[in-house]
């Protein structure tokens, strides 16, 4: 009976690890993920590969930056499908077991598009060390950016195109 204990402890303990506790460089399966831990205990987790984390859009004719306003610049057209299916892909990449874990607390998704052709190029995560994201293996969040990049493109409007790269994040709850 002790020995049963035992593993159910074990057990829980591993599906608690924290991997992103510290900054520091994940090197599997023929990705590499970079995990930034800033003072504020937020973490930005990215593929290695990144260009853009840290560059802000600018305007390719003149290079200067491009500010977001509240009042807003439409980027994007609108579109019927985009939304529901970046939930959709966020939602699968998730295990039962790990929705559990994470229920009732989001994360951020951040994506980098491409303003000559509407494609994801660039995928990065958000979310706090000591929350339970911490806890998600790095396997899942490759997952998130593989299936963003190969499903989703967007329709960009004149003034999108204009710029060196869309900046476009949400945060959202997995279920």
């Amino acid at each position: 009976m002790l020995a049963i204990s035992t593993l159910f402890c074990v057990a829980y303990m591993y599906a608690q690890t924290n991997y992103y506790a510290t900054t520091k460089t994940f090197n599997q399966d023929g990705y590499i993920y970079q995990c930034d831990v800033r003072a504020s205990g937020f973490v930005t987790l990215y593929n290695k590969s990144n260009k853009l984390i840290n560059v802000y859009p600018v305007y390719k004719n003149t290079g200067e930056s491009f500010v977001q306003t509240d009042a807003g610049i439409k980027l994007l057209e609108s579109d019927t499908w985009t939304r529901s299916k970046r939930f959709s892909i966020v939602n699968a990449a998730f295990s039962d077991s790990e929705k559990q874990r994470i229920k009732g607390y989001d994360f951020n998704i951040k994506m980098y598009i491409n303003s000559s052709t509407g494609r994801v190029d660039e995928v990065s995560f958000e979310f706090h060390r000591s929350g339970p994201f911490a806890t998600i293996p790095v396997s899942v969040y490759r997952k998130i950016e593989t299936e963003i990049k190969k499903e989703l493109w967007f329709t960009l409007t004149a003034e999108g195109k204009m710029l060196s790269y869309i900046f476009y994040w949400w945060a959202q709850e997995p279920k």
